[in-house]
Formats: structure tokens, sequence, C-alpha cells
């Protein structure tokens, strides 16, 4: 659906696979609670807002706890239910998603010292280029189709040698969605790079 428009995503940003250290390690404005951190997975509520909806999309990426968690691919399940419902961009978004994951080694050492991560976002705002994209789409693009730049600190903490230890990092990402008029409610197409967000 997006076609060209949407740049490219295809690199895997590598997930060190050490021990959660102070200075490395990820607190919200929209936050996921500690209970839902605790819980397996982080659900996305249903809305007609494309704001929000990426907020929560946002928010629901970054949390995830090694210690309920059995493996990150399961953390990719619950975003298949928000998806774009003609499938076309499924199989683009689960390898997004999973480059926002940890790798499966990474996860196993991440295990070791209970690590868990959450996300504060700090802004979503629409980039400068949509408007571009936009134009060069020609009328391609399903009406209602938005991308909104998230910014935002994430937050990893987790236990070392008894104690714990904590972390953050600025981090910034493109969200692409589409909402009404084309469904009453906004569904998740793709997702930018890490760090690597559309201007």
């Amino acid at each position: 659906m997006l076609g060209a428009v949407v740049i490219a995503f295809t690199s895997r940003p590598s997930e060190p696979a050490t021990r959660p250290g102070v200075a490395s390690l990820p607190a919200m404005s929209a936050t996921a609670t500690d209970a839902q951190i605790g819980s397996t997975t982080v659900s996305v509520p249903r809305t007609a807002d494309p704001r929000q909806f990426v907020r929560d999309v946002a928010v629901a990426i970054f949390a995830w706890d090694t210690r309920t968690a059995s493996w990150p691919e399961e953390l990719i399940e619950p975003f298949l239910k928000i998806a774009d419902p003609t499938g076309e961009s499924s199989p683009g978004l689960v390898s997004d998603l999973a480059s926002y994951l940890p790798t499966q080694a990474a996860w196993v050492d991440l295990r070791r010292y209970k690590t868990r991560q959450r996300l504060d976002v700090a802004a979503v705002i629409t980039p400068k280029l949509w408007a571009t994209a936009i134009e060069q789409a020609d009328g391609e693009l399903a009406p209602g189709t938005a991308a909104f730049t998230v910014e935002g600190t994430r937050h990893r903490s987790g236990m070392w040698e008894g104690r714990r230890v904590a972390s953050e990092h600025d981090v910034a990402f493109t969200v692409f969605v589409v909402c009404a008029p084309t469904y009453p409610t906004c569904h998740l197409l793709r997702l930018s790079r890490l760090d690597d967000p559309l201007e």
C-alpha cells in the first residue's frame, strides 16, 4: 500500500547481548503501567484518533519484560490485530517490529538480568516531508493514511549482582497508519527504522 513512498524499512539494528548496565538500561508521559509491563503483552486500544493511536502503539512496542514473555516473537502478535485488514503491509510490519525487539540470543542474556523496558513519549509530530510523500504517491495511498514521528525516552531496568540498575536512551521513529475515512478506527501499517525517522 505504501509503495515507494515509505522509504526502505529493511535493516535490523543489532541489539547488544550485554548486561543491563546503569548507563545503558531504559519512565513515561503516555506510559505502560507496571501492571501492563508485568503482563506478557500490551494491547493497543481501538481509536479513531491518529495521534492517540500512534502514541499507544509506541508505548506498546517498547513495553516488554523478559520475566514474563517467553520469546520476543510473541510480543509481535498483538500488533497483527491492529494491522491493515487487507494484509498487504503485514509482512513488512512483522519485519519492522522484529527490528525493535532484541534477538533471541540477546533476549536470553537480558532475561538473566530480569530486564524490562518501557517508553516515555515526549512528542508525536507530523514529519515535514510527509506532505511531499503524499504528493509523490499520486493518489496511491488509501484515504486517511498518515505518518507521525514519535520522540521519546526508552527506559530499561534490571538486576545486576543483586541490585537494581537502570538506564535511559532517547529514541525517534516514524509510525505509518491508516484511519478514517478508509476505516472507522486506525490501523498500523509500517514503522521506520529505529532512530531513522522521516524528517
